[in-house]
């Protein structure tokens, strides 16, 4: 970082103003409990945190009641509540909620994996599917379908094996001097591609079947998602999410720099690998759930510092933001933009590579580019 530079002025001249606080700044509140103690809380965020839930909750009863075989709001109460009719029962349990709880889950984790890389690289451009994590669970459990066989299971530790060898790859090669953000990122970048030759690779020695099945798999889709992902996708949340929030103070120390986190008692390397575990984990576990989604870790945390204006890394917003992205995005593609079911992957691709065009553009223009 530069140096402040001082300017001289004439003597008698009037000081010069303070900096005015950055008008995307809110300030933070104190709640007074009982026995002296003060909790702080952010009221915008606060708002805008109920205002996703609110839509999620739209999102959902949507995603239960529209479709080939429509069910009024009542008939799926009926059905969440032990009752409804067989075919409804089947209708709601068996097809439209457990696709709908992996999009939530799968959203989440992407979101917070999101929140988590961007905050450690300190860029914009640090999610996990730019930087190389996405491709790298995806190479793992490719590997696994096509070149071992195996169940579920074994393809979501194909997954996260493959996230956890790109992670310490990526990581080891951006260290050199420091691990810098944009260095980060650079490498990142060519390791996806690398990466991304390997899946080809994979897929052009493969039976027709099986390429065609990857393919499908590759562009991440939450067709055919029953309980058997839901579950898995559900443990791994239940862990990573209170861990990643239980570390929350040493990633907001660690995005001032690591001087400034080391200065506050923050062991930097530490909370470094156990934050990247984490995000590798919740990357990994998505990934297996439902193949790559892109762009959805891009979007999310960055559209929740804007919307909240709130300083930190917000993962319980980018938590929440990117289950109700993928939930949208998956809805939109089912039933508003093709008579056929889309892959949920080619609408989140579409949406992420025109926000990353204009994020780039903004940079440019800003002269940060």
């Amino acid at each position: 970082m530069n140096s402040p530079t001082t300017v001289e002025r004439p003597a008698g001249a009037a000081p010069a103003p303070a900096p005015s606080a950055p008008r995307t700044a809110v300030p933070l509140r104190a709640l007074r409990l009982p026995g002296g103690r003060s909790l702080r809380w952010h009221p915008r965020a606060t708002v805008v945190g109920l205002l996703i839930l609110a839509a999620l909750c739209g999102t959902a009863v949507w995603s239960l009641t529209a479709g080939d075989y429509p069910l009024p709001v009542s008939d799926v109460v009926d059905v969440l509540t032990g009752g409804g009719r067989r075919a409804d029962r089947y209708i709601v349990m068996e097809v439209r909620l457990p696709r709908l709880l992996t999009a939530l889950l799968v959203g989440a984790a992407l979101g917070l994996a999101g929140a988590l890389f961007q905050t450690l690289a300190r860029n914009p451009l640090g999610s996990p599917d730019v930087i190389g994590f996405t491709v790298g669970s995806a190479s793992g459990a490719l590997a696994v379908i096509l070149v071992i066989g195996g169940s579920a299971a074994t393809v979501a530790g194909g997954a996260v094996v493959g996230g956890l060898f790109t992670s310490v790859l990526v990581y080891l090669l951006a260290r050199r001097g420091g691990t810098q953000g944009y260095r980060l990122v650079l490498v990142g970048i060519g390791v996806s591609s690398l990466l991304s030759s390997l899946n080809a690779y994979l897929i052009a020695r493969a039976s027709f079947s099986d390429a065609q099945s990857a393919a499908v798999w590759l562009t991440g889709s939450l067709n055919a998602r029953g309980w058997e992902h839901c579950g898995p996708m559900a443990v791994a949340l239940a862990l990573l999410l209170p861990a990643a929030v239980l570390l929350g103070r040493p990633l907001r120390m660690l995005e001032m720099g690591d001087d400034a986190a080391s200065s506050l008692g923050v062991r930097t390397e530490g909370a470094r690998i156990w934050l990247v575990l984490i995000g590798v984990g919740l990357t990994a576990a998505a990934t297996a759930a439902a193949g790559p989604i892109p762009f959805v870790a891009l979007i999310a945390p960055q559209a929740v510092r804007r919307l909240t204006r709130a300083t930190g890394p917000n993962l319980l917003g980018s938590t929440l933001l990117g289950a109700l992205l993928l939930a949208l995005s998956d809805l939109a593609a089912q039933r508003l933009l093709a008579p056929t079911q889309l892959p949920v992957g080619v609408l989140t691709g579409v949406i992420g590579g025109c926000y990353l065009v204009w994020l780039i553009l903004g940079q440019w223009r800003t002269g940060r580019g």
